[in-house]
């Protein structure tokens, strides 16, 4: 008597490589959609720049004091007395990095209470 031979099933290696390999296709597809940029363009190096807020615009520091043009500002509603909103009632604001959201966001619906139509924060973005 003869004791029966156990086969071992084979893994379906194949089938795997072939759907890893379609997935790096399509990853290297996708990836290739946005026309790179001309060889011979030069970007804008703006490392050596001083950051500075637009002039016109409300800048809101850390503690919250608020200045405009560099003078202090009283208050929202001494500012909206004495600026000039955009010819859309836009007013733009550049708040420090390390003021509290909260405070924000105060600030932005006391612009809107005192008449600003849209309230604009500008920021600082990079590539990376």
């Amino acid at each position: 008597m003869r004791a029966p031979t156990l086969r071992t099933r084979r893994e379906p290696t194949i089938a795997l490589i072939n759907i890893v390999f379609l997935m790096l296709i399509f990853f290297m597809a996708a990836a290739t959609l946005a026309p790179p940029l001309d060889g011979e363009l030069k970007l804008v190096r703006t490392v050596e720049l001083e950051g500075r807020a637009p002039p016109d615009a409300l800048v809101i520091h850390a503690d919250g004091r608020l200045e405009f043009r560099g003078d202090p500002v009283v208050s929202v509603a001494a500012y909206m007395a004495r600026s000039e909103t955009g010819e859309d009632g836009t007013v733009r604001i550049v708040p420090d990095a390390d003021l509290p959201a909260a405070d924000l966001i105060r600030l932005g619906a006391a612009l809107r209470r005192a008449g600003a139509d849209r309230v604009v924060m500008v920021t600082e973005r990079g590539l990376q």
